[in-house]
C-alpha cells in the first residue's frame, strides 16, 4: 500500500507539472506534453467475473509526445471492484448470515506507448503496454477461526486456501492482496472541446496480470479529457 501511496504522489505532480506546461501549450494542437484525466468503468471476464460484477474508478496519466502519432505515458489506474453474489454465497452460508457483503480494489501502474492519428476535430489511437498491477478483497466480516466448510473456489478469492477439500481457517482473515505484472491494450476515440488541444476521448483497454490463485482480466471502458 505505500508503494500505492508513493506512485499516487509521483503521478499526482506528474499530472499538475504537465498541467502547467499546457497552459503555456494553448492553441497548440501539436503540444509537447500530455495528460489525461477520465474514469474507468470496468467489466470482469472469466476468470474473474466469477467473483467480482464489475467497477469503477479513476484514470490518469501524463506523458510526452515525440511527434504527433508517437507518444509515451505514464498512468495510474484505480478500480472499486464489487463482489458478486456467486462470491459470497459460501461465506454468507458459513456465517448463516445474508447480510455479508465484500469489497475489492484494483490499483495499477503502467508506462504505455500510444500510437495516434489525430485530424482536427476527430481522431482514433491505439494505445498498449504494461506495468504493476495490484488487486484486494475484503469481507466485511471474518470467518471465524475453526470454522470447517466445503471448499469452494470463491474461499480462494478472499484468501483462504484449501486442504483435503475443506477450508482452512487457522487464521482469522479479513481481507487478501497480490501484486503482479501485467499487460494493457486497446482503442480510443477523441473529439476537440473547445480550442486546442483539449479533447475529449473513449477508449476500451483489456488488462491482463496473472495475479495469486486467480488471474485478473478487466475490460476497462473509460471516458474523460486529455490535450
Amino acid at each position: 500500500m505505500k508503494t500505492a501511496i508513493r506512485g499516487f504522489l509521483w503521478m499526482s505532480l506528474l499530472l499538475v507539472t504537465c498541467s502547467v506546461h499546457a497552459q503555456t501549450e494553448h492553441g497548440n494542437d501539436n503540444p509537447s506534453f500530455t495528460s489525461n484525466l477520465g474514469i474507468p468503468l470496468s467489466v470482469p471476464l472469466n476468470p474473474t467475473a466469477h467473483f467480482i460484477s464489475g467497477g469503477w474508478g479513476v484514470d490518469y496519466g501524463a506523458g510526452y509526445n515525440f511527434t504527433r502519432r508517437h507518444a509515451l505515458i505514464g498512468e495510474f489506474m484505480w478500480n472499486s471492484l464489487y463482489a458478486s453474489n456467486e462470491a459470497l454465497q459460501q461465506v454468507r452460508a458459513a456465517l448463516q448470515s445474508p447480510s455479508i457483503s465484500g469489497h475489492g480494489n484494483l490499483f495499477a501502474f503502467t508506462g504505455n506507448y500510444r500510437y495516434e492519428l489525430r485530424g482536427r476535430t476527430f481522431g482514433t489511437y491505439f494505445i498498449g503496454g504494461g506495468g504493476w498491477y495490484h488487486r484486494n478483497a475484503s469481507l466485511s466480516k471474518p470467518v471465524p477461526t475453526g470454522t470447517t466448510t466445503t471448499c469452494n473456489p470463491t474461499w480462494i478469492w478472499w484468501g483462504y486456501t484449501c486442504i483435503t477439500n475443506l477450508i482452512v481457517t487457522n487464521t482469522t482473515i479479513a481481507s487478501s492482496g497480490s501484486s503482479a505484472f501485467g499487460v494493457n491494450g486497446g482503442v480510443g476515440f477523441t473529439i476537440r472541446v473547445g480550442d486546442a488541444p483539449y479533447r475529449f476521448y473513449f477508449e476500451s483497454r483489456y488488462h491482463y496480470a496473472p495475479t495469486k490463485n486467480v488471474n485478473t482480466q478487466l475490460v476497462v471502458v473509460g471516458v474523460g479529457f486529455r490535450y
